[in-house]
């Protein structure tokens, strides 16, 4: 296998796992990543599905205690068919409207300039949550939700509703949902670690339905280039993961919002004086 190629499968497979869980958006940084690197041709989106799938992996493995209780306890446990349930309804809104839309928007957004763009908005929305947060910690106002399992179907819907959001590229799927879920009264931890669950059926059944889409294009050659990818992107989620957890037990998410700008800007930037070339 070439050897730049392969460099390029890791640093795409590292990009994909350091962003799929974090609020900066992980299809953003594909795009932008994949037209730097010339990695954005037909093989190249199959390769992004196969090492978002690897990211999901690492998502499982981490809550893989939580997961097997419910699994177990759906028979008999009226908390784990609640938890159950709520995923569910939650990701309901986004499969929806992702069948009914998906196709027309990646035709028509996504591109850098859009990617772009919504870092930037989704940076400054950030930015006035958790300003508005403060102004309710500083007034003694407390989230409404405390546990994950204290969710209502309501709240589950809410954050449904949100994640919707991220079927503009750059906007983030766990930004929107992480966000989303602050804002109708989730702790943040709580907000963290519901959307973590909801990346799993979400995923998962995107991954599957774009590797069927895609299979006319699948390979035994790849299945090497594949790999480095799906490893790459697994262990650095897995590492991602763990590490914001730690975070926001004492960090809000105002350093991810500027981020989110700065590159945003750079982008715009770049682009614009000719400096970059991004492709569509």
């Amino acid at each position: 296998m070439d050897l730049l190629l392969a460099f390029k499968a890791v640093i795409l497979g590292v990009v994909e796992g350091l962003t799929e869980f974090l609020p900066i958006s992980s299809t953003g940084h594909l795009i932008l990543a994949g037209s730097l690197l010339d990695f954005n041709d037909d093989k190249g989106k199959v390769f992004e599905i196969v090492i978002q799938f690897g990211a999901i992996l690492a998502v499982c493995w981490e809550f893989r205690v939580k997961i097997a209780q419910v699994v177990a306890g759906l028979g008999s446990d009226a908390k784990a068919r609640r938890f159950a349930v709520n995923v569910i309804v939650a990701c309901l809104p986004a499969i929806v409207l992702g069948l009914l839309l998906g196709k027309h928007i990646k035709a028509a957004l996504f591109n850098p300039t859009v990617v772009a763009t919504a870092f930037i908005v989704g940076g400054v929305i950030i930015l006035l949550v958790e300003r508005h947060n403060r102004r309710n910690a500083d007034a003694g106002k407390l989230p409404r939700v405390n546990s994950i399992d204290d969710l209502s179907l309501a709240d589950a819907l809410k954050v449904g509703c949100a994640q919707c959001l991220a079927l503009v590229p750059g906007t983030s799927r766990s930004g929107a949902t992480i966000i989303g879920g602050m804002v109708f009264g989730l702790e943040r931890k709580v907000a963290t670690e519901f959307s973590f669950f909801l990346a799993i059926p979400i995923l998962f059944g995107a991954t599957l339905y774009e590797l069927y889409k895609a299979r006319s294009t699948l390979s035994v050659d790849d299945v090497s280039l594949f790999g480095i990818g799906f490893i790459a992107a697994f262990i650095s989620a897995f590492i991602c993961v763990r590490w914001l957890l730690r975070y926001i037990a004492s960090h809000d998410f105002t350093a991810f919002a500027w981020y989110r700008i700065v590159f945003g800007l750079v982008v715009l930037a770049t682009g614009y004086s000719g400096l970059v070339v991004w492709a569509d």
